[in-house]
């Protein structure tokens, strides 16, 4: 009585299996929700006056992630299939997006879903203001570019909230600044 015939061992070791590629599923899909940049769907404020660069910011800053001054252009691995690394691009060629805003997270954050969040959060005031200047021509997409966990747990805090055209890889690039950008490389 106590031991399994092999038939029930068989379907027990299928659905275990099953429910691996069920987990693995939905933390891909999890995974991929908190990773992919969303389109912010806010109510445009008023008119603001433009956004001057960040007095904290530092062209020599070196960080071990993507970090950019506003009025900078890029190329990130999210949303183009040809590079492993966020790259800055001459406005004047085609690139996925231009840096908005530079912000620094908060304290307290204990995860990079957290952290995530925190950059939506910071980025979408500056991201409704600059998508209203556009005059239309959408749809736009922030695109907050942050710290990994292990960087942030090493007081590492700034950020860099970006606008773009595409949400996808190899999706719709633009060419030149975004209005009221502070040009970067003129």
């Amino acid at each position: 009585m106590g031991s399994m015939s092999l038939p029930d061992a068989q379907v027990r070791g299928r659905r275990r299996w099953w429910l691996a590629l069920l987990a693995v599923v939905v933390a891909a899909a999890l995974g991929g929700l908190f990773l992919w940049p969303e389109r912010q769907k806010v109510a445009l404020p008023p008119p603001l006056t433009p956004t001057p660069r960040s007095p904290s910011a530092s062209p020599t800053k070196v960080l071990p992630y993507p970090y950019f001054l506003p009025g900078t252009c890029f190329d990130h691995p999210q949303l183009s299939k040809v590079i492993t690394k966020a790259e800055e691009r001459p406005c004047a060629q085609e690139h996925d997006g231009e840096a908005i805003a530079d912000v620094l997270l908060p304290e307290g954050l204990t995860s990079d879903l957290t952290i995530g969040r925190s950059l939506r959060e910071l980025c979408q005031a500056p991201l409704a203001d600059w998508e209203q200047r556009q005059g239309g021509g959408g749809p736009y997409y922030g695109f907050p570019i942050g710290p990994y966990l292990k960087y942030y747990q090493q007081g590492m805090r700034d950020a860099t909230c970006t606008m773009t055209v595409s949400n996808q890889q190899d999706g719709r690039k633009t060419t030149g600044h975004f209005r009221s950008a502070v040009p970067a490389d003129g």
